[in-house]
C-alpha cells in the first residue's frame, strides 16, 4: 500500500526533528575531529562533521549567481578538508561568519567572495556548493552567508570557504580548505611489492582505504587488493604479514586496537573475494609505533595511515 502524502510528510518532519534533538545533544567533537591549523572555530562551537581526503574535488563559488547561474566556479582537486561546527542560540550568523574571515584574512587569504543569501544567489547558491550531510551540517537557502578566500605560499595554491546557516536557532558552519596538488601515484602492483619484499622485506601500501576510525575497507581498496592476490597467486609458497599502522591522533590502546582491525580486515577480504588460503597471511597492527613521517604534520601523518607487507 502506497503511504498518503500527509503521512509521508510527518515521517520527514519527525526525523528531522530526532535529528534536530541528536544534534543539540551534542557536547564533544567528533571522534577525529580538528580545527584546521591556522583557521580554529567560533567560540564555544563543536565539531558535527570532520572528512579528510588526501586528493578529492571541491566545488566554490569566487563569485555571485546571475539569473540563477554560476558565473565563476571552481572545481578544486587537491586534499580537500571539510569541518562542520555547531554553536548553541545567541551569536548571529553574521557574527559567527565574521569571525572566520577574519581569521582566514589573518592568515592570509584574499577575499574572492564575500555574501548574504540574496547578493549570493539565494537557495540555487547554496545548492551549488559541497556541503557535508545532515546533521552533520544544516543550510538554510533563505538565510546564510558565504566566503571564499585564496592564498598562494610556496608556490602552492589554497583556496578556503565557510558556509554559516541556522537549524533552530543553532549557528552552523562548515570550512573547507582546498590545498591544490596533482594526484600521488598510490598504485602499487605486485611486481613492485614483490621486489620490496625481497629487497627491503616489507612495502607500504597506500591505496587500501578506511573511513576516520573505521575498520571496513572501502570500495575504491579493490585495485590495490587485487595487486597483492594476484602477487600470492604467481608464488604459492609465499606467506606474508600484513601490519596496520596509524598516526598519532587518539589514545595509543585505541589505535593499536584499530591498526589490528584494519589488517584483519584485508586478510579477510582476500580470503573471501580472491581465495587466499588463510594460513598464508597473519596480521599484526602496531599503532603509531613504526613511523615514517613527522606526526607533528598533515603530510606526515598520511604518511603513516597505510597498511604493510611483510616478509616472514
Amino acid at each position: 500500500m502506497t503511504m498518503p502524502i500527509r503521512c509521508r510528510m510527518l515521517a520527514v518532519l519527525a526525523l528531522l526533528s530526532l535529528h534536530t534533538v541528536a544534534a543539540s545533544a551534542q557536547t564533544r567533537d567528533v571522534a577525529g575531529g580538528r580545527d584546521y591549523p591556522g583557521i580554529g572555530r567560533f567560540a564555544g562551537s563543536v565539531i558535527t562533521g570532520y572528512v579528510v581526503k588526501e586528493f578529492d574535488a571541491a566545488r566554490m563559488q569566487a563569485a555571485p549567481f546571475k539569473d540563477g547561474q554560476p558565473t565563476d566556479a571552481r572545481r578544486l582537486e587537491g586534499r580537500i578538508v571539510r569541518i562542520a561546527y555547531r554553536t548553541n542560540p545567541g551569536p548571529s550568523i553574521l557574527e559567527v561568519s565574521r569571525n572566520f574571515e577574519t581569521q582566514l584574512a589573518k592568515a592570509g587569504f584574499e577575499t574572492l567572495l564575500a555574501c548574504d543569501t540574496d547578493a549570493c544567489g539565494a537557495i540555487p547558491f547554496t545548492e551549488s556548493i559541497d556541503t557535508l550531510p545532515v546533521p552533520q551540517m544544516w543550510v538554510d537557502g533563505f538565510s546564510y552567508r558565504y566566503f571564499a578566500g585564496r592564498k598562494t605560499e610556496g608556490g602552492r595554491e589554497t583556496f578556503a570557504s565557510v558556509l554559516v546557516s541556522q537549524n533552530n536557532q543553532d549557528i552552523y558552519a562548515q570550512v573547507t580548505v582546498a590545498e591544490l596538488g596533482a594526484i600521488a601515484n598510490k598504485m602499487v602492483d605486485a611486481a613492485a611489492m614483490a621486489k620490496g619484499l625481497g629487497e627491503t622485506g616489507h612495502i607500504a601500501l597506500y591505496g587500501i582505504y578506511f573511513d576516520t576510525d573505521k575498520a571496513v575497507l572501502k570500495p575504491e581498496s579493490r585495485p590495490t587488493l587485487e595487486q597483492i592476490a594476484k602477487l600470492l597467486t604467481s608464488q604459492p609458497q609465499l606467506s606474508v604479514f600484513i601490519v596496520g599502522h596509524t598516526d598519532s591522533q587518539g589514545a595509543y590502546e585505541y589505535n593499536l586496537d584499530l591498526s589490528k582491525r584494519r589488517a584483519e580486515a584485508v586478510a579477510a577480504e582476500l580470503v573471501k573475494s580472491f581465495r587466499i588460503v588463510p594460513t598464508r597471511l597473519r596480521t599484526a597492527g602496531v599503532g603509531l609505533l613504526a613511523p615514517v613521517g613527522s606526526n607533528a604534520t598533515d603530510a606526515g601523518r598520511a604518511l603513516n595511515r597505510r597498511v604493510e607487507l611483510v616478509a616472514p
